[in-house]
């Protein structure tokens, strides 16, 4: 279980690569609605890794500069949280909304929602509270999150996709998964003596020892 606290992007993003290989060979056999929902799943994937692997400060500078913690490797967010919201409600509702795919319209606007939650926060807030210009995840927020939300407007639009009980179910979840899912779920969780830190690689660096 400890190797999946510290290691569940890095398999997330092993998995990008099988989903792409998949997307590559059946893609004939798929629609432009199923393709940009298992495209916004591998977008998930690769955010991720920018925030916890590639850059890898996305927790110190959600500890330190949005919380004010004076124990930023593990408070509030740590690795146990951060595992829970990223891999059982992130990766399972992008998972299922590409898995159904036109089915459940109103999953996928659900998780644009969390998308889109993720360009505002990476944009404004954490850069904000953080008196900075850039932050883990804002680049894949805008090179992934953002086309992938646009265009999945526009098909809806073009194709009149979406009922109004999708929009009924997928606005409320959507806002449901963005403050109960990831929001509360951090403070929920969060436990100034939790034994779940980060590595010193994923503080600021004014932070590390």
């Amino acid at each position: 279980m400890d190797f999946l606290r510290k290691h569940w992007f890095d398999l997330g993003g092993i998995l990008s690569g099988f989903v792409l290989l998949s997307i590559f060979c059946f893609s004939t056999s798929m629609d432009d609605y199923d393709r940009l929902m298992w495209l916004s799943l591998v977008s998930l994937f690769w955010h991720q890794l920018e925030e916890y692997r590639i850059v890898g400060t996305f927790p110190g500078m959600i500890n330190r500069s949005m919380f004010h913690s004076d124990t930023p490797d593990r408070y509030p967010l740590n690795t146990n949280t951060s595992l829970i919201v990223n891999v059982l409600v992130g990766w399972l509702f992008y998972f299922l909304a590409a898995l159904i795919g036109k089915n459940g319209v109103w999953l996928g606007i659900a998780t644009m929602l969390v998308s889109l939650g993720n360009i505002f926060a990476h944009t404004f807030a954490f850069n904000i509270k953080g008196k900075t210009i850039y932050n883990a995840g804002m680049a894949t927020s805008w090179l992934l999150f953002a086309p992938i939300v646009y265009f999945f407007i526009q098909l809806l639009v073009e194709n009149h996709l979406a009922t109004a009980t999708d929009f009924w179910i997928g606005i409320p979840l959507g806002i449901i998964l963005n403050v109960l899912g990831i929001l509360k779920m951090i403070t929920w969780l969060a436990d100034k003596n939790s034994p779940y830190a980060f590595e010193q690689r994923q503080l600021l660096p004014k932070d590390r020892k």
